[in-house]
């Protein structure tokens, strides 16, 4: 692990780097007294009358009457702390985490007061908080001090940071209700209860909703021959920190909350995050078996402002310790947090697309080494990421053995393997080869069908059925797509139409399709098995659940529904689809999707069965039938140290025009580990020139030197700022796709 600053003592959180404060008017602000709004002349009024309207200079707070604010400002030259004072007006309701408003460089801009001191080390004169927008101290030293430690490891600025982990403020859901004294409950998740009416108060606390609850019994942790003593090590106070490997099955929800329950048990907290809303609502619902109902609050984005902020709340008073949600709820706040859990680290929604861009791995990583609390990142599979975390000896790997996989893991089998391709020639070309269609046919009999399918859509991708040269937009060159069975080709860039179309390579007219979608494959099946329901699932309407009848489920990755009982069997379609990506992380992605899926299906001991169409001698598709998913990511982690890629390094990529990335390159002063790599020409269809190109550069430094090429590069975008350059290259640590 990259080394942390500790947290700091005192302030909410360290402050600039020299450690000193800044006035206003090092923003560009005049730096004169505010005493508030300018006096109004009455009409046809004296004078004399005017001045006596005018009023009359704040007096400042007796105690501590400097704030040091936080300005919402996106400049990196400005991620600083600015000293203002504190009318003594506002004395009571300003107090460190709150809202405040401020005048900046000639506006009002939001902040937070991060803390108060007695004088100021700035010269100059101090102007006022212009107000407390709430007393409401919804910054806390926690978080503050993760936020800004989060800032520094991405190149990012504080304010980002914030915007991030603080959501909008709803006020009169912070009207609603003050904190619960000892209490536990209140804003429980969807399992728990129905939601308050908009503009109800939370419910109160059930009797005895203060006290830690029981400790619970192992659960499906009795399946993992270090489950009993992570459990034991976390109900002691001790901070272990797993990298678990999970059985295939339904259980892993209920594992996290025995886990989340044996924190609450030892008195502390616990903050679980998970990929998307249908793993929000599993480990919610196991949750409430596990703690009660009222012990736990759920976060989504799709609660809405008034609701999900209502639920915060609760959080942040204490009235509730264990919170699960989707990567913002990372920074929950959690008091005394005892555990933080991440599931299924490798799905790409873990990564914020907000700037500074950072990854939820990273994130509670950083949360449970500043807190010493412990940490369980988890899945069906392991990332390169986490198994070295395991190899570094931050944390411990936490599997079943090998018994245990096979008597929960499904028979797995590839449809090019040696004795399929002796019983049948065409396995290694057909889409859909005899082997996928023969255990489809047989596992219908007994329950239903997952037919996963890597593409959404009908036809995604054309080709000239003559030479098989891509078929290309006759305007803009992208990529031609077919909508439905009687729709006209259009292209997937600019959406045009095209009714006549010809190949520049041959001059043919006739398309073929070279990636087929869900809808498209549910057809194919439906006509395969006319007597069959055939469902889909995938971005526009996501199952939840199907029942134990049979049917087939067409779903696109991370769509797939849990079936009531376990699926009969799996067809995994298009392997070379997702291993023929032009990305480090084909395979690793690959496998992550295929376990997904494979672990929906019944064990191996039910008849469960799952076909892979993909070369049975790739190193993921072993991995997939072996179901070894933690020696997969051990080989993959040692190619990548030989190779030199992420995560054996630290990668930071410069992003934007070509003139922009190399101003902002000649201004880093890179550590003298770093190594260029680049820029090259990015996006686009290969055409674009000019002002319109994108290039992109990579800089490459041992882990050792992360935050010094953070420092590095954050410091040539302050330059940039100030000298308000409108035009920037994007700055984005450890990002995901390197080639």
């Amino acid at each position: 692990m990259t080394p942390l600053p500790d947290p700091d003592d005192g302030a909410l959180f360290d402050v600039s780097p020299s450690g000193a404060g800044s006035g206003p008017a090092d923003a560009g602000e005049a730096g004169t007294e505010d005493t508030g709004r300018p006096a109004k002349r009455a009409p046809g009024g004296t004078a004399a009358a005017a001045k006596a309207k005018r009023p009359q200079p704040r007096r400042p707070a007796e105690r501590d009457p400097i704030a040091r604010v936080a300005v919402d400002t996106p400049l990196p030259h400005l991620d600083r702390l600015f000293d203002y004072r504190v009318p003594a007006s506002m004395d009571a309701d300003a107090v460190p985490g709150c809202r405040v408003r401020v005048r900046f460089n000639g506006q009002l801009l939001s902040g937070f007061l991060i803390e108060r001191c007695a004088a100021s080390e700035f010269q100059g004169r101090l102007a006022y908080l212009h107000q407390v927008v709430s007393p409401e101290p919804v910054l806390t030293p926690e978080i503050g001090g993760l936020a800004r430690a989060v800032a520094d490891r991405y190149a990012g600025t504080l304010s980002d940071v914030l915007r991030l982990a603080v959501p909008p403020r709803h006020a009169r859901v912070e009207k609603e209700g003050g904190p619960d004294a000892g209490g536990d409950a209140g804003g429980a998740g969807e399992a728990a209860g129905q939601e308050p009416a908009d503009g109800a108060a939370p419910a109160p606390a059930p009797a005895g909703a203060g006290a830690a609850p029981p400790v619970p019994g192992p659960g499906p942790w009795a399946d993992y021959p270090a489950g009993r003593s992570f459990l034991a090590a976390l109900h002691s106070g001790q901070a272990p920190r797993a990298v678990w490997n999970a059985l295939p099955g339904p259980d892993w929800a209920d594992a996290i909350a025995v886990a989340a329950a044996t924190a609450r048990a030892a008195g502390r907290g616990a903050v679980v995050v998970v990929p998307d809303g249908r793993d929000v609502e599993a480990v919610d619902a196991a949750l409430a078996r596990r703690l009660g109902e009222g012990r736990h609050v759920a976060l989504t984005a799709g609660l809405g402002p008034a609701e999900r902020y209502r639920r915060w709340l609760s959080v942040l008073r204490g009235r509730t310790r264990v919170v699960v949600g989707t990567r913002a709820a990372a920074f929950a706040p959690v008091p005394d947090v005892g555990l933080v859990v991440l599931w299924d680290d490798g799905d790409d929604v873990h990564a914020d697309p907000h700037a500074p861009y950072p990854h939820a791995r990273t994130v509670l990583a950083m949360r449970a080494h500043r807190a010493g609390a412990a940490a369980l990142i988890g899945g069906f599979t392991r990332t390169s990421e986490a198994a070295q975390l395991a190899e570094s000896g931050w944390a411990h790997p936490l599997a079943a053995d090998r018994a245990a996989v096979r008597e929960r893991a499904p028979r797995v089998q590839a449809s090019g393997d040696d004795s399929e391709m002796a019983r049948d020639e065409a396995a290694r070309s057909a889409r859909i080869p005899s082997l996928a269609l023969r255990v489809a046919r047989e596992a219908a009999h007994s329950g239903p069908v997952l037919i996963q399918v890597p593409r959404r859509g009908y036809l995604a991708s054309l080709a000239c059925a003559s030479c098989r040269t891509p078929a290309r937009c006759g305007s803009c060159r992208g990529p031609l797509a077919v909508r439905g069975a009687h729709a006209m080709p259009y292209c997937r860039w600019c959406g045009r139409i095209t009714g006549e179309w010809s190949c520049g390579a041959c001059g043919g007219t006739r398309l073929r399709a070279t990636v087929v979608g869900a809808r498209r494959t549910a057809e194919e099946m439906g006509r395969a098995f006319p007597a069959l329901t055939v469902r889909t699932s995938g971005r526009e309407d996501v199952l939840t659940e199907v029942g134990e009848g049979p049917a087939l489920v067409v779903a696109t990755p991370g769509a797939e529904p849990a079936a009531k009982g376990g699926y009969a069997a799996a067809v995994l379609l298009d392997g070379w689809a997702l291993l023929g990506r032009a990305d480090l992380r084909a395979s690793e992605e690959a496998l992550r999707r295929w376990c997904n899926a494979a672990a929906l299906v019944r064990p191996a001991a039910e008849d469960g069965r799952v076909v892979v169409v993909a070369d049975a001698q790739l190193a993921a598709t072993q991995a997939l039938v072996r179901w070894d998913p933690a020696g997969f990511a051990e080989r993959e982690l040692a190619e990548r140290r030989e190779l030199g890629f992420p995560p054996a390094v630290t990668m930071a990529a410069v992003t934007g025009a070509p003139a922009h990335v190399r101003e902002l390159l000649d201004r880093v002063e890179q550590p003298g580990s770093a190594e260029l790599l680049g820029p090259v020409p990015v996006g686009g269809a290969g055409g674009d020139s000019g002002d319109t190109a994108t290039e992109r550069a990579l800089l490459r430094v041992p882990r050792t030197d992360t935050l010094a090429l953070a420092a590095a590069l954050k410091a040539a975008a302050a330059a940039r700022s100030a000298r308000k350059d409108e035009h920037h290259a994007q700055i984005r640590m450890d990002p995901l796709q390197v080639v």
